[in-house]
């Protein structure tokens, strides 16, 4: 057993001094007629009542125990090490443009970007414990949460990012490379944990054709950035798109349909799951034996009050 708190351990002097006092002290001699009889001295109820008078001084040893926080050794942990994983998701025009036959609860047809945020946000609620970022793209980068555990904040997000939501003439286009890049110096500020960043894009991008592409993927790897690409697109993927994930040991993922892109994002989840660490001591709190003695003390010394100790004269 430890304590949260040992500094209060050597207050227990007080009840023990209170006890020797209890047991020694004889009070103020007060003389009587009956002194002068004969009465049979009775020794075992006199240490049995000088006895009783301990229960204060260990109800007073119960708090002080209690206050000092007593703790036990509990079943080990193996916590499982958190994953900084950032999602950078494709705003631009086209991702508005249909995806698939369903229709939204408004009438509205089911576009690519809400295929994409329904998937981000059943991904997220599965990776429970992991830290997560979301970042948005076009030829520009906003990163609209920060590397968090509050899962909300992702969903929370999708009518605010919506395609569409700020002026095409300045957010519109495709830059993927640009986007990785910037994501990068993000997850590159986490030293806790494994780094993993998942792109969505369905355009092609200028910034990752021939030996760009190859560049890209060398800084991702030299940060220990995981770098898993989908293409949210009927085509084929970009070929700068799937040679960043392969240097930097992630995947590209083809999807077409709304179900589809789950299933991605469901096999990610399986090729990145959450590695345990070491196990840790956990320390639980132990006042119920404590507490029990102590509530067992006071109902003691209140049974004595009725007439098992020394007249007051």
């Amino acid at each position: 057993m430890i304590f949260s708190r040992p500094e209060l351990l050597p207050l227990l002097c007080v009840p023990v001094l209170f006890a020797f006092w209890q047991w020694f002290a004889r009070g103020q001699p007060l003389a009587l007629p009956m002194d002068f009889t004969q009465i049979r001295r009775r020794p075992v109820l006199d240490v049995f009542i000088r006895g009783l008078g301990f229960l204060p001084p260990g109800l007073l040893a119960c708090a002080i125990v209690l206050w000092a926080g007593p703790l036990i050794e509990g079943p080990p942990t193996y916590p499982a090490q958190v994953t900084n994983i950032q999602i950078a998701l494709d705003t631009s025009g086209s991702m508005n443009d249909p995806f698939g036959d369903r229709t939204n609860p408004d009438g509205k047809q089911f576009t690519r970007f809400d295929a994409a945020m329904e998937a981000i946000a059943e991904f997220t609620t599965s990776r429970r414990g992991d830290a997560f970022g979301f970042s948005i793209f076009t030829s520009k980068v906003i990163h609209w949460v920060p590397l968090t555990k509050d899962l909300d904040a992702i969903r929370m997000a999708t009518p605010f990012v919506r395609p569409g939501v700020f002026p095409l003439r300045w957010w519109d286009g495709t830059k993927v490379g640009n986007a990785m890049l910037a994501c990068a110096e993000l997850l590159e500020q986490r030293h806790d944990g494994e780094r993993m960043l998942i792109v969505l894009s369905d355009g092609e991008s200028d910034d990752l054709l021939g030996d760009l592409a190859t560049q890209v993927g060398q800084t991702l790897k030299s940060k220990k950035i995981i770098v898993h690409s989908i293409s949210v697109r009927t085509q084929a993927p970009l070929e700068g798109m799937r040679r960043v994930s392969q240097i930097t040991g992630g995947q590209i993922f083809e999807s077409g349909d709304s179900a589809g892109l789950r299933e991605v994002f469901r096999q990610i989840d399986q090729l990145q799951r959450a590695k345990l660490v070491s196990a840790q001591t956990q320390w639980l709190e132990y006042f119920r034996p404590v507490a029990l003695a102590g509530l067992a003390l006071f109902i003691l010394l209140q049974l004595t009050a009725f007439g098992l100790r020394f007249t007051p004269w």
